[in-house]
């Protein structure tokens, strides 16, 4: 997947700041903080993670999908691809 090489720093960024965000939750189980601040963060690990998904669907459609150069079954592959990894995460 060269576009997420091209995009890799953004990409591990993103992941850096998930990372974070996960360690926050788990410092505030151990501090056994209230549910509503610890459900609070969750939420929004939540949707970092959606956001990071968003992001390389996004790219996949453009360099798999969308691409002029690409051939029917290249197309078709990376459609099933996308297909697969969209039930999974929906689940």
């Amino acid at each position: 997947m060269t576009h997420t090489i091209r995009e890799k720093q953004k990409l591990i960024n993103r992941v850096r700041r998930l990372r974070g965000q996960m360690e926050a939750v788990e410092r505030m189980l151990e501090e056994e903080k209230g549910c509503a601040e610890v459900m609070q963060l969750i939420a929004g690990v939540r949707g970092a993670v959606n956001g990071l998904m968003a992001e390389v669907i996004e790219d996949h459609i453009h360099h798999h999908l969308a691409a002029p150069d690409l051939t029917p079954a290249d197309r078709n592959e990376a459609a099933g691809e996308l297909i697969d990894v969209v039930r999974a995460y929906l689940k």
